[in-house]
């Protein structure tokens, strides 16, 4: 072949590659693994933030005089027309372009010319990749978080109207004393308020601008990152190039707190699951967030706190996944970030449902409180209340476990609780217990007895759904 020949051979092959970066090889990428590596698939959904970006770098670009003002508004125009064409779901998305920034700018380049290829100056697909996760994310933790706010509501309006209702307290699911209803509903929105404060402290983090890092080391363009970092609302610019291109912790930090939040949803689902069973019967869930079976007509199932509670594995692989992804990269940019969206895209899909989900069910629940209250009755629930009794009459702390141990046993045996049992019954355990005992023995003064800040007390629990409300109020 001679010399001229391989010239156009080598033209050819480019032509058939991926034209940024095509230059450089002399033949094109295999058909499987330009699919295998391509991530066109699933980073598409990044392309309003793509183009958010290309607005603010092309604008930069003007103001540090490497575009004209007459080249910055036909990019702008133009990316503008490909996001709405993009919207209207005529554009034809390549996998040959490998990903959606590739596919923009091909798009743009084929709709104004060679000012198209103007856009890249200053910047790698390293940098504006590491910018539009950042804003992707900063927009789903924004919408996110409403959603957690609205399921905190339903809880506290909840946990306000059940003030009131008395149901036993659990450890190891035994019987251990009792509590109100709303006070068990205010102890989950607790968790929630964190995981809301773990929202906002990822937000914070991850809301510097990577963009004018490049591909690893800057760029000798004399451009202004503070510039793009407000235009993109940016806190600031981030500080280092190479943590800037090839960092996920952002990302991760976000799966964290997801981890966290459903493992919190989960305990609550299970909660909701035990409750609505035939065994418990403390709830009614409304037929809208059940299902039925296909061969036992009898069935209601709580499928919905039961799917919560099963994605709470995914979420969890999820946050596993991008850990082991990181371990081991040496600086900077690799390609096992491109492994970083479908782990991240996924978990937000999943927390945003399972938050709506909730968010729509909670404030549905029905309480059932005269089954609530005799399980709280079973179990000798009050059995501390004995205890400190016994204390405040002068005996040992631990010569009044002993004493109300023995009256147990002896309820045990005879199928009395507590508060069924006569004072001679009692007094035959201690002769320091007088009739006024029966006021501690009742659910109603264990529970009323328990009046401090955290405690179940019925009028600790309003005022801890009003400053639960007030907080809410002021996000």
């Amino acid at each position: 072949m001679s010399k001229n020949e391989n010239s156009e051979t080598n033209k050819t092959a480019a032509t058939q590659t991926n034209q940024a970066w095509g230059g450089r090889f002399n033949e094109p990428v295999d058909d499987f693994v330009a699919r295998f590596t391509a991530s066109v698939n699933f980073d598409q959904r990044l392309y309003r933030q793509d183009i958010q970006g290309s607005v603010a770098h092309a604008s930069m670009l003007c103001e540090a005089g490497v575009l004209t003002d007459v080249e910055r508004d036909q990019i702008i125009l133009g990316l503008q027309e490909i996001e709405a064409q993009i919207e209207a779901g005529d554009f034809p998305w390549s996998v040959v372009l490998e990903d959606v920034h590739m596919n923009i700018e091909a798009a743009l380049t084929a709709k104004i010319g060679i000012v198209g290829k103007k856009l890249h100056t200053g910047r790698s697909r390293n940098d504006q990749v590491a910018t539009d996760i950042r804003l992707w994310l900063r927009d789903q933790i924004d919408h996110i978080a409403p959603i957690l706010t609205r399921l905190q509501d339903g809880l506290i309006g909840l946990a306000a109207q059940e003030a009131n209702t008395i149901m036993p307290g659990f450890t190891h699911l035994q019987t251990a004393q009792p509590v109100t209803f709303g006070h068990h509903l205010l102890a989950w929105n607790e968790m929630f308020e964190r995981d809301f404060s773990r929202l906002q402290d990822c937000r914070k983090r991850l809301n510097q601008s990577p963009l004018g890092a490049a591909a690893l080391a800057g760029t000798t363009y004399p451009i202004d990152r503070q510039f793009t970092a407000q235009a993109l609302a940016f806190d600031k610019p981030t500080e280092n190039s190479l943590d800037s291109v090839s960092d996920r912790d952002f990302a991760i930090e976000f799966c964290a707190f997801a981890s966290i939040l459903m493992t919190h949803m989960s305990r609550m689902s299970e909660e909701l699951v035990l409750w609505t069973s035939a065994q418990f019967q403390f709830i009614y869930l409304p037929d809208r967030f059940c299902t039925g079976s296909s061969i036992m007509p009898q069935k209601k199932n709580p499928d919905v706190p039961e799917l919560v509670r099963g994605k709470t594995g995914r979420v969890n692989g999820h946050l596993i996944s991008l850990l082991t992804l990181m371990k081991s990269q040496p600086l900077a940019y690799n390609k096992d970030n491109q492994e970083d969206k479908e782990p991240l895209f996924d978990t937000v899909d999943t927390v945003r449902d399972c938050l709506r989900a909730f968010a729509d069910m909670i404030p549905a629940i029905e309480s059932r409180p005269d089954m609530m209250y005799e399980a709280a009755r079973r179990g000798f629930s009050t059995a501390t209340d004995l205890a400190d009794y016994l204390v405040r009459k002068g005996i040992a702390f631990r010569d009044s476990h002993e004493i109300v141990g023995k009256s147990v046993a002896y309820g045990l045996a005879e199928n009395k609780d507590l508060s069924e049992m006569s004072l001679e019954e009692l007094q035959q355990f201690s002769t320091e217990i007088s009739a006024d005992v029966f006021d501690v023995l009742t659910l109603e003064g264990s529970v009323a007895a328990r009046d401090h800040l955290g405690g179940t007390a019925p009028a600790q629990v309003i005022a801890a759904a009003s400053r639960a409300k007030a907080r809410l109020g002021e996000r």
